[in-house]
């Protein structure tokens, strides 16, 4: 691929080099710099490691001067586009290209061939397991070696930020090599480092080192009205974590705070004090006592030193606010839900968990008390129940918030106990002058019963609580093995089942409804069934929960409707002409906003007359908010299709509600049914909902009808249809047809 001058920005693509979103980079500036730039050559055979790089370092400055990219895609392309560009500032240079050791080579020909010695090189490598030789790395004057997916946008930047500013002092200001050299390594040492205080102690050697002198002295950053020493050397390692006292350590403090005041770097004969701007929040300074006073060579040196310094403890500060934001909760101060998954992960390293207990404390009816008093007294209940968990606990359980108004406890389970945790509770919370009495349901799991990770430990809390709150508020619930075989099953079940949709593994039988009085079919009912890839049937009662559950049934009811439809058109098609096509509408479906647009969908799609189309409805839906489907009823018999309550004499209605819907018809749930041959009570539900629907003019049906008593009952009670086994068992649809060659359809219905 021809080499080529800064290409378009790409968003990355590549596996190994991504780089998440980040804090804005120090060097982002907002206008177009005038100043020349720094020209930058990326060398690599992978046209998304080049769009990668460009887009990460887009739209930064070094020393108040743009970036500009230079591309090309091989060794050899580099070779060409080295010999006629000038002034490259740094190589980022791919190790593996047309070779093995093809960017080895290159660098051979760079500093051998080209004489270009001042140009900063950094290795990369996509290939963690390929390493070169150390030797190669020292005697070829590279700068840097780097896997692709060690290098995120932050330490990029400040790997290129460094060998830029390298670059820059040997190639204007003339100076050594090797004091600039050992300043990228320094810069190269404190990317690794992590900690304050390691990386406090680390610049004041390599400060010493470039001086050639003992190391000595602090590292600080103001606190308060003070300076909190954050790292020393020789005599300062005593002082560190320590606010500086100006009385016993004036020559240091003095230092430290006049290189702060005046934010500049200050060379005194018997005392060095070096300024580090910081662009994160703070600035840092260092007083190092000198054993001589200090050149101006060494004076440039130390300039770029602390530039780059800079850079590194920026970059501390960012990664110090970033892993507070990671690890603790911005509202209580509280480790969150990714330091508490951390934390059961070395509670389950160690030896299983033993003795472990996790608790989920979740704070009862918080929603309300949001709603009634606001989101600022919700924000200060969570505090305060933060405060008592904290600090009346035992000082060996840990204390975290894992989201809302849920916390967790981790720790011994003699400790760790729901009567300790409801203890809590017993005393009421003042807040804004007023006692608030609040309980809380918890969930709880032990570790040593447990198996599997941290976070899986936290999904088994969490099952335990869902157990608890559906049983009893304020109480608590241990989860057990049984629970998570369970909720797993369900999960696999749902994702089947999904599948299965896509599959077409759904459909319908048809079981008939007849007339008691001729045992002639009316109608049928239309089933939904399941069978897996494997042949293997799924009951009803297992799948259309999850169905529910998942939100699939919106979509498998839309072509359930659709199917039986289109089915009754076929049963029309040959003659069957007086017959009736019932389904079964969940209720997360009837509620759907935009159900009736379905139904009617439906009927114009198939050309179903709706005067033969009938839903069933469950007893407990009927009940539920009356009012509104009251109106969903309206709109619904609008369409011109019959309504039937299913499963009734189930859900303990309300007369004056039934009254006031718009139904046509009352099916007997099988219960009563399979009950009216024991004795004469068992018959007297099932009589009293006949009556109940002759009294309020709707037609009744009775399924489960399995033997001829119970037809002649039925009938003898006045129940004019049925449906069951006694008939017929769900059929195909090719099974349906047969069926009623063999029947006479009845008239009545």
């Amino acid at each position: 691929m021809p080499a080529s001058m800064s290409p378009g920005v790409a968003l990355p693509a590549h596996d190994d080099l991504v780089f998440l979103d980040e804090a804005p980079l120090p060097g982002a500036r907002g206008g177009r710099s005038d100043a020349p730039a720094w020209r930058i050559l990326v060398v690599d055979d992978d046209a998304d490691v080049h769009s990668t790089t460009t887009f990460a370092l887009a739209g930064l400055e070094i020393q108040d001067r743009p970036l500009e990219f230079l591309h090309a895609y091989s060794a050899e392309d580099a070779r060409a586009l080295l010999a006629r560009e000038p002034d490259i500032a740094v190589i980022l240079l791919d190790v593996v290209m047309e070779q093995p050791d093809a960017g080895l080579h290159l660098v051979r020909h760079v500093r051998e061939t080209l004489g270009m010695t001042d140009v900063r090189i950094i290795l990369r490598t996509g290939q963690p397991g390929y390493t070169p030789e150390m030797e190669a790395i020292r005697d070829l004057d590279i700068n840097d070696y780097r896997t692709k997916s060690e290098l995120t946008r932050t330490k990029l930047y400040t790997t290129v930020a460094a060998a830029v500013r390298a670059y820059q002092q040997l190639h204007a200001l003339g100076v050594g090599r090797a004091g600039l050299e050992r300043i990228v390594r320094a810069g190269t040492e404190l990317m690794r480092l992590h900690g304050a205080r390691d990386v406090a102690r680390s610049v004041l050697q390599q400060a010493a080192a470039l001086l050639g002198q003992e190391a000595g002295g602090v590292l600080c950053a103001r606190e308060g009205g003070g300076l909190r020493v954050l790292g020393g050397a020789g005599s300062g390692l005593e002082l560190e974590q320590r606010l500086l006292d100006l009385t016993q350590h004036g020559l240091l403090g003095g230092a430290v705070t006049r290189a702060l005041a005046g934010r500049r770097s200050e060379f005194n004969p018997t005392c060095l004090a070096l300024y580090f701007p910081g662009k994160s929040g703070r600035d840092f300074a260092a007083a190092l006592p000198l054993a001589r006073p200090v050149g101006d060579g060494n004076k440039r040196l130390l300039h770029v030193f602390t530039s780059v310094v800079s850079v590194s403890l920026d970059n501390l500060e960012l990664v110090g606010r970033l892993n507070n934001a990671a690890f603790f909760d911005q509202l209580t101060g509280l480790p969150n839900r990714t330091q508490l998954v951390e934390d059961l992960d070395a509670a389950v390293a160690n030896e299983g968990g033993l003795d472990t207990t996790l608790t989920l404390v979740d704070l009862d009816h918080f929603a309300e008390i949001n709603d009634a008093l606001g989101h600022g007294f919700g924000d200060q209940l969570l505090v305060t129940v933060a405060q008592r968990l904290q600090s009346q606990l035992d000082p060996r359980l840990k204390v975290a918030r894992i989201g809302g108004d849920i916390f967790a406890v981790l720790g011994m389970g003699s400790l760790n106990t729901p009567d300790a945790i409801h203890a809590l509770f017993a005393a009421p919370f003042s807040l804004d002058g007023q006692d608030l009495q609040v309980s809380s349901t918890l969930g709880l799991v032990r570790l040593g019963e447990h198996d599997g990770s941290g976070a899986d430990a936290l999904k088994d809390a969490d099952i335990a609580l869902k157990r608890a709150k559906s049983q009893q508020r304020g109480g608590h619930f241990y989860f057990s093995r049984g629970m998570g075989v369970e909720i797993r099953e369900r999960v696999r079940l749902m994702h089947a089942l999904r599948s299965g949709v896509r599959r077409g593994e759904l459909f319908l039988a048809y079981q008939p409804q007849v007339d008691l009085a001729t045992k002639r079919p009316f109608g049928a009912e239309a089933l939904l069934r399941w069978r897996m890839q494997d042949g293997t049937m799924v009951p009803p009662d297992r799948f259309i929960p999850i169905a529910e559950y998942s939100g699939l049934i919106v979509e498998i009811g839309a072509w359930v409707l659709r199917e039986a439809c289109a089915e009754l058109m076929r049963l029309r098609g040959a003659g069957h002409m007086d017959f009736t096509m019932s389904i079964n509408v969940s209720q997360a479906q009837f509620r759907h906003p935009r159900f009736v647009d379905v139904l009617r969908d439906a009927l114009r799609e198939t050309g179903a007359p709706p005067e033969y189309i009938e839903l069933e409805i469950t007893e407990s839906m009927a009940m539920e908010e009356p009012q509104l489907l009251a109106e969903m009823l309206a709109q619904v018999k609008r369409t011109g299709v019959s309504i039937a309550i299913d499963d009734f004499g189930t859900g303990f209605s309300s007369l004056s509600h039934l009254q006031r819907l718009n139904v046509d018809r009352l099916k007997i749930d099988r219960a009563f049914v399979s009950e009216i041959t024991g004795s004469a009570r068992g018959s007297s539900i099932a009589q009293m909902i006949i009556q109940l629907g002759r009294n309020l003019g709707l037609s009744v049906i009775a399924e489960g009808v399995e033997d001829e008593r119970q037809a002649q009952i039925l009938h003898a009670l006045g129940c004019p249809l049925a449906q069951g086994y006694l008939f017929a068992r769900p059929l195909s649809p090719q099974g349906l047809l047969e069926w009623l060659a063999t029947q006479g359809l009845s008239d009545a219905a």
